[in-house]
């Protein structure tokens, strides 16, 4: 590749760059149905021609904001999972950060949540794309509370998706500081209920002593990068 090929790759990439940093921005606070391709276009300061070389449409581009926000999650929580911390201190770190997004400004509910508001549909592919994400979250939930109690796991992920949906919903409609706290505590009580059972059926907690307050780990959120 000579040096004029690999200026106009770069050109190419942040083009695309720009875009899903535009579109990312703009759906989460206005609404994916809300903005059109010419704003798109106009806001990421390109041309139309570039915005279909890299998007055949603003579906396509629609699916492309999904899949990064959840690989933003994904690796996050990646870089969690792959240390030895405690599960439950995972799992607390995760609802801390849950929380201190509510707080933030800016702040309007979960981008995937949201999504699926505005694609109801099972077989569109945004919706199919945010229900990729919510099983994969399920299951990476699921299988920290495996370290936990052997019999439970499942119930309990099923029950920290709730309580994750439910403070993301009130947040955003009501009172952000009380949904947040109300989120902690759901999550120290679940964790509780399962350590004590399997410390009552002889097994000792998988993560030993539970912490005193919850410590936010970096940045899980469920809106955008930017936004």
């Amino acid at each position: 590749m000579n040096q004029t090929e690999a200026r106009t790759g770069r050109r190419v990439s942040e083009a695309r760059e720009r875009l899903l940093r535009t579109a990312g921005q703009l759906f989460y606070a206005e609404g994916i149905h809300a903005v059109g391709v010419d704003r798109l276009v106009a806001e990421s300061k390109v041309t139309n021609a570039t915005f279909y070389r890299h998007f055949r449409s603003k579906e396509d581009l629609t699916v492309a904001y999904i899949e990064s926000v959840d690989h933003a999650i994904r690796t996050q929580v990646g870089s969690l999972t792959a240390t030895d911390a405690p599960a439950d201190d995972i799992l607390r770190g995760i609802g801390a950060s849950l929380a201190e997004q509510i707080r933030s400004p800016g702040y309007r509910g979960c981008a995937f949540l949201n999504a699926a508001a505005e694609y109801p549909a099972p077989d569109h592919p945004v919706h199919r794309a945010v229900v990729q994400h919510r099983e994969w979250y399920l299951q990476t939930v699921t299988g920290l509370f495996a370290k936990i109690t052997e019999t439970s796991a499942a119930y309990a992920g099923r029950h920290f998706v709730m309580l994750r949906d439910g403070a993301m919903s009130a947040g955003y409609l009501g009172d952000p500081v009380q949904a947040g706290e109300t989120l902690l505590r759901g999550i120290d009580g679940l964790l509780r209920v399962h350590q004590s059972r399997e410390s009552d059926e002889g097994a000792a907690p998988a993560s030993g002593q539970a912490p005193s307050a919850a410590t936010a780990v970096s940045d899980i959120a469920c809106s955008p990068p930017g936004a």
